[in-house]
């Protein structure tokens, strides 16, 4: 089956902007491993970047350094950057064409946040037909507290990815998929 690994938002507004990244700490280091792995296993890697335009915008403003993509990321090997306006990385963007184009059939979700952007495009995926993969140690949220309410990261992640294995997608560490790349036996 042909895979791609979708790296979203990995921005450096979650690690020097309003919105750092606390849980699960290794995250980062984990979507490191996976783009890696990608990498050496000829699975195509794309870059997704989350762009806010607009002069009254406190987050991912186009042109700032908040909004360009982790030096680290960039360091290695991808196929493609998608820019995207909304939490959906399909929604608005070539993800789709790009992903029909190279006969991808299975998804790979890591990155940023676990409850918005992964968790929306996991399921834009899976709703389009697509096999999805979830990454629970290579996506990453932080506290959260609004009117609605608060919640830890800990707490919130772990939601989504109870929620996310009971129907969107295969729920995995990075570690797991990269052995089961090793020995080619992941499938949908």
């Amino acid at each position: 089956m042909k895979r791609a690994l979708l790296i979203i938002d990995v921005q450096n507004e979650y690690f020097n902007g309003k919105l750092p990244i606390s849980y699960p700490q290794d995250s980062f280091k984990n979507i490191l491993k996976a783009m890696y792995s990608a990498n050496e296993n000829g699975i195509p890697v794309i870059l997704v970047q989350h762009a806010n335009t607009g002069k009254d915008v406190l987050t991912f403003k186009n042109g700032t350094y908040e909004h360009e993509i982790h030096e680290e990321i960039l360091k290695r090997d991808y196929d493609e950057i998608i820019e995207k306006n909304l939490p959906g990385s399909f929604t608005g963007t070539e993800l789709e064409s790009w992903l029909k184009e190279n006969e991808i059939e299975t998804v790979t979700v890591c990155g940023y946040m676990t409850q918005m952007c992964c968790d929306t495009t996991a399921r834009q995926a899976m709703h389009m037909g697509y096999n999805v993969e979830f990454l629970s140690d290579a996506t990453g949220t932080l506290d959260i507290s609004n009117y609605a309410g608060e919640i830890k990261a800990k707490e919130l992640h772990k939601a989504v990815l109870i929620t996310q294995a009971m129907r969107f997608s295969k729920v995995m560490k990075t570690y797991e998929w990269i052995e089961n790349l090793k020995h080619k036996c992941l499938g949908p």
